[in-house]
């Protein structure tokens, strides 16, 4: 007879061997539901039957459709038109090449010219809108305004700026050739590419009345927007500004890691946006007690196209009363969002929740709705025949009279 230890050991070792071959049915199955009744089959394959359906469509399609099909261009249009059906305009699926290009848009370091191009494409190909200084574009000529017609021999008369814009990108050291309008003139000249460092952040001291203005301008929240804006806060305050200028104008955003560096460059101490989201704990992000202009008086310059992050910083500035507002409501963007890269390239950016400002308000309409923005303190309705010149002034205007 066995002993009880040994009885013991036995119930032990039949219940891991019953448990293995359970789990080998189970796998068995799982590859051949048509072997078992349907409630059986749904207890092994419940878990995968999504997966299963959309890799068995795709394999029919595939091997069955009267002409060959790209499965992989077709399970990505899938996806893009299941995110689309969020009915969110921040929300997107990217596949693998549209999600290079749009690293490469949002990449201060890209290798290409240098040049930024209109969003939509003119008459005859794509306008250059500003070249970066010091940039290959720069040292060949390049000015605001040029028409780019052809890159080597591709017209890009008809084609979409993203389009042209991939044709005159390339790698560092190799050559390429553009055609290009210069008012009633045209010539061709070949540019030799190389590692670009596009600046997010620059400055420059203005002078109203006597005093000393320090006019900063922020293009966008990149990865390393904070430091660049420190530093042109750093060389302003070096040449004796008096008071500073923050333009935000047309900034769609970026990291809200940024928008609190470059909050907190301006605030020494308290809340600069609170986010909410279904699936992540309520989140409060302090200004990081690295001030280096806490005092100085100061504005923000914004118009309808400051979004985002940069609303998160103008929120933040004026709420604790660290600045006035000046131009128009901000966009109005209540959500943000979250990349996640799949596999093979993918991407995919959704709404991941809503952020608030020091005083509690969500900018956006509800969801992802837009909302009314931002209430500026001082109203300027820009002049349409002379953009941003007559609400720089204001700006200067009101920044000046806090000086004492």
């Amino acid at each position: 007879m066995l002993s009880a230890r040994s009885k013991a050991l036995l119930r032990r070792w039949l219940t891991g061997l019953g448990a293995l071959i359970l789990l080998l049915v189970g796998v068995w199955f799982g590859g051949h539901p048509g072997w078992l009744p349907g409630p059986l089959a749904s207890v092994f394959v419940s878990k995968t039957a999504d997966e299963r359906l959309v890799q068995t469509t795709l394999e029919l399609i595939g091997k069955d459709y009267y002409r060959p099909v790209d499965t992989q261009k077709l399970l990505d249009t899938g996806l893009e038109q299941a995110v689309a059906s969020l009915h969110d305009p921040y929300s997107h699926f990217f596949p693998p090449a549209l999600y290079s290009s749009f690293q490469q848009q949002t990449n201060p370091q890209v290798s290409g010219i240098g040049v930024e191009v209109a969003p939509q494409p003119v008459d005859g190909g794509i306008e250059v809108e500003e070249v970066i200084q010091g940039s290959p574009a720069a040292h060949a000529g390049l000015a605001h305004g040029d028409i780019i017609t052809a890159v080597g021999t591709h017209s890009l008369a008809g084609q979409s700026v993203a389009a042209g814009s991939e044709l005159i990108r390339g790698r560092a050291g190799t050559k390429v050739t553009l055609t290009v309008r210069h008012g009633s003139s045209s010539s061709r000249v070949t540019i030799t590419r190389a590692q670009i460092s596009v600046p997010v952040a620059a400055s420059k001291l203005l002078h109203y009345h006597g005093k000393r203005l320090g006019y900063l301008y922020l293009t966008q929240f990149a990865p390393n927007a904070g430091a660049e804006l420190r530093a042109q806060v750093e060389r302003m305050l070096r040449d004796h500004a008096q008071g500073l200028i923050l333009d935000l104008r047309n900034n769609p955003g970026g990291l809200l890691t940024q928008a609190v560096a470059v909050a907190s460059l301006f605030l020494d101490h308290g809340t600069i946006v609170t986010t909410r989201g279904r699936s992540q704990p309520t989140n409060v992000y302090l200004a990081l007690g690295d001030a280096i202009a806490p005092r100085i008086p100061m504005v923000v310059l914004v118009d309808r196209g400051t979004a985002s992050s940069a609303e998160i910083v103008t929120a933040a500035l004026k709420d604790h009363g660290r600045a006035k507002v000046v131009g128009t409501h901000t966009f109005g963007k209540g959500v943000f969002q979250e990349l996640m890269p799949l596999a093979g390239g993918a991407a995919l950016d959704i709404t991941v929740g809503e952020f608030y400002t020091p005083n509690g308000q969500n900018l956006g309409g509800g969801g992802v709705k837009e909302g009314k923005g931002i209430t500026p303190n001082v109203y300027v309705y820009d002049n349409p025949n002379a953009p941003g010149k007559h609400a720089l002034a204001v700006a200067e205007q009101t920044v000046a009279a806090e000086i004492r």
